[in-house]
């Protein structure tokens, strides 16, 4: 049986109960009764009952509550793990507002990354997209109480790296430590610099953080700097935070190539007392050829070796040579050859052609440039140019001097091996890949650290505090069990979702915020984006 509407012309449709037979191997229907003068509530429940559903009577009391299932099991997973490695305890007392606010942000961050202004919404129980807000006991939340929860989280900082650095760091560690950057929009954090990018977001003000990492790699501490910071520059504070701020008299500073320069060492770590393990640079490591410190053919059977150089006194360094590395890197760099040629091919033609031919030095010397620039290879190319003529071919001197020491790198320290020996310094090294994981972490899917943000410069470096500890926390969440549940809430009315522009442009006659005093004034340019969400107060 089925119910049928047929059309009437001007007149009402007629709606049909019908029912389909087959009789003599031809389909037929037939009507069982006319359903036009029901009300249109009975038609639809006993559709559903046709079709096979349940129909659930209307209450007789006018007063109907909404039940709502809130999804449950990620908000478990993560406070869950904040919970158990005591990162709630780092933040504060229990029963302090401020605190619990944090959580939900890191929490959110790492569930849900979105602005303040959404994270808010999602918190209050009217618009809650999980049960964060009900599990933490948050209530009506908005976005300039999240601000206050930022501005008291960053005067904790001290306590929180404190807390950190004695649980994680003792005399004698390593500690890894590397630099990076995001890009800001907006004009209004005086950190914003143009710099050197990392984000292929070419012409953005952006910011430069430092982490210092315990061996593990959880994070420690972080700092913000100006965004054309270079990186060896912010070495110093990161000595002065170890020694001064958590009372390590010695440790043994991990950090890459571009960080650890011979200037740093002699102005920073050898005055302060401190080791280090770090790496050399091609150039450096070319000199050692030269000067026949390193001999390449010790390496045809093994792919670790001490040496000694003098111009290296008091440390060691450690040559060791990645056979699969040397491989990727002689591909890439045929590939680079070859679309190079590619490239210098068509200006060849261009000066060889009959009509508009490119004529003079300056002219064919500018497309032959803008093509090697392009690829990074104008070292392997040796050009002719004239007036009216123009040919290239390539160095296969230079081409086999850099071929040689393809997959070779040199980790350099200046620990004994009595303390250290050659393998485990190469592990140290290594280990800095925990700091680019955490990196990856904050600028990735996991908190979309990376992105907007137009705001005041303190809140601009207290906010990211509160995804500082998302590192930590995704470790721990990845590796539990992710529980799929959900909490049933009972509320008096339905969701209330709020319009695009009723978001942006709150009215002037909502409530005051109670962390926030009456008639003060805003610091924060009301930009909906968040980004670089774990950098703390600069120094």
């Amino acid at each position: 049986m089925y119910i049928q509407v047929i059309p009437n012309r001007g007149s009402p449709p007629a709606i049909l109960l019908r029912e389909s037979y087959r009789e003599g191997g031809k389909v037929k229907k037939r009507t069982l009764c006319n359903l036009t003068h029901w009300p249109p509530n009975l038609l639809e429940g006993f559709k559903a009952l046709l079709k096979g559903a349940t129909v659930i009577p209307t209450p007789a009391s006018p007063e109907a509550f909404v039940i709502r299932a809130l999804p449950h099991g990620h908000v478990a997973a993560v406070l869950g793990t904040v919970r158990r490695i005591g990162l709630d305890r780092f933040l504060g007392p229990d029963g302090n507002r401020c605190r619990d606010l944090v959580i939900a942000m890191v929490a959110a961050r790492l569930a849900e990354p979105t602005s303040k202004l959404a994270t808010a919404k999602a918190l209050s129980p009217d618009t809650a997209s999980s049960s964060l807000g009900e599990i933490l006991g948050l209530g009506a939340v908005d976005e300039d109480e999240l601000y206050t929860a930022l501005d008291w989280l960053a005067e904790r900082q001290a306590a929180v790296e404190a807390a950190l650095a004695r649980r994680h760091l003792q005399g004698g560690t390593l500690v890894l430590y590397d630099v990076s950057s995001s890009y800001l929009e907006g004009r209004c954090c005086d950190l914003a610099r143009r710099g050197y990018d990392r984000d292929g977001k070419r012409g953005k003000l952006q910011i430069v953080y430092g982490l210092l990492c315990a061996p593990d790699g959880c994070p420690i501490a972080v700092e913000v700097f100006e965004g054309n910071t270079a990186d060896p520059m912010t070495l110093s504070a990161q000595i002065a935070k170890l020694k001064q701020r958590f009372g390590l008299a010695h440790v043994v500073l991990v950090g890459d190539r571009g960080l650890i320069t011979q200037a740093r060492i002699e102005a920073d770590l050898a005055p302060a007392g401190l080791d280090w393990i770090t790496a050399l640079r091609a150039p450096a490591i070319r000199g050692l050829v030269e000067g026949g410190a390193l001999q390449l053919s010790l390496f045809d059977e093994r792919d670790m070796a001490a040496i000694t150089s003098p111009d290296y006194p008091g440390e060691r360094l450690i040559v060791c040579r990645n056979p699969d590395l040397a491989r990727e890197r002689a591909r890439k760099r045929e590939d680079l050859l070859q679309a190079t040629e590619r490239d210098l091919a068509r200006v060849v033609k261009a000066v060889s052609r009959e009509r508009k031919p490119l004529r003079g030095r300056d002219t064919i010397g500018l497309a032959a440039g803008a093509v090697l620039n392009r690829h990074k290879v104008a070292k392997h190319f040796a050009l002719t140019i004239t007036d009216e003529t123009f040919g290239f071919a390539r160095d296969t001197a230079a081409i086999a001097a850099e071929a040689a020491l393809d997959g070779f790198y040199v980790v350099r320290t200046s620990l004994p091996a009595t303390t250290l020996d050659d393998a485990g310094t190469v592990r140290a090294y290594k280990s800095l890949s925990q700091v680019e994981r955490a990196f990856r972490s904050l600028k990735g899917i996991d908190t979309c650290a990376s992105g907007p943000c137009s705001i005041g410069w303190r809140r601009g470096c207290a906010r990211t505090c509160s995804c500082a500890c998302c590192p930590i926390t995704s470790s721990g969440t990845c590796a539990g069990r992710w529980r799929r549940c959900s909490t049933r809430t009972t509320i008096a009315r339905a969701p209330r979702r709020c319009a695009t522009a009723s978001c942006a442009r709150r009215s002037a006659r909502r409530r005051q915020s109670p962390s926030r005093p009456a008639g003060s004034r805003r610091t924060v340019c009301r930009c909906t984006a968040s980004a670089a969400c774990w950098l703390i107060l600069p120094r």
